[in-house]
C-alpha cells in the first residue's frame, strides 16, 4: 500500500469553463444552498472570496458524516485553476499532504471538463488511501454543474 500518491479524474461539465471557474473562485458562499447534502457551511478566515492566499473552513458531510476542511487558497487565474492545500480538519488529522487542484479546461462552446488532482502523503502507514475523498470532490464538481449552467442561464 502506497503512503503517498497522486489522484486525478476528469469530470465532464455542461457550460463554460469561465463560468465554472468563477464559481469556484469566487462564489463558495452559495455552496451550501447549491449542494447542501455534500457542503453546509464555507467560512472566511483571511482574504476574501476570490483572492488568492485565502484561508478558509468548509463544513462538509463525507461518507454521511461531518468533517472540517480548513484549506488556504492558490489561484491561478490564467490557467483557471484553484489549489486547495489542506491546513487543518479531518483530511489532515490522517494526511500530512492533502491538496486539491481544480482546473476547468475548455473543451467547446457547450461544454468543458474540470481535472481534479488530489495530492496526498499518509500521516501513519496504516490510514487507507484517500479514495473517499476523491470521490468526494468528483461528486461536488459534477452536484454544482446544474447550478452553475443555471446561473448562466440566467434562472
Amino acid at each position: 500500500m502506497a503512503t503517498s500518491g497522486t489522484y486525478v479524474a476528469e469530470v465532464p461539465l455542461k457550460g463554460s469553463a469561465e463560468n465554472h471557474y468563477k464559481r469556484w473562485k469566487s462564489e463558495n458562499h452559495i455552496f451550501s444552498d447549491a449542494i447542501g447534502h455534500h457542503i453546509q457551511g464555507v467560512a472566511m478566515h483571511e482574504g476574501d472570496w476570490d483572492s488568492h492566499g485565502s484561508i478558509r473552513s468548509w463544513n462538509i458531510t463525507c461518507d454521511g458524516k461531518p468533517e472540517v476542511f480548513k484549506e488556504k487558497r492558490e489561484v491561478d487565474d490564467e490557467k483557471m485553476t484553484l489549489t486547495l492545500r489542506g491546513l487543518a480538519g479531518h483530511a489532515v488529522e490522517k494526511y500530512k499532504v492533502y491538496d486539491v487542484i481544480y482546473q476547468f479546461i475548455p473543451k467547446s462552446k457547450e461544454g468543458c471538463v474540470c481535472k481534479i488532482t488530489l495530492i496526498w502523503e499518509k500521516r501513519k502507514a496504516d490510514t487507507p488511501e484517500p479514495i473517499n475523498y476523491m470521490k468526494f470532490v468528483k461528486s461536488l464538481v459534477a452536484d454544482m454543474d446544474d447550478h452553475v449552467l443555471k446561473g448562466q442561464n440566467g434562472a
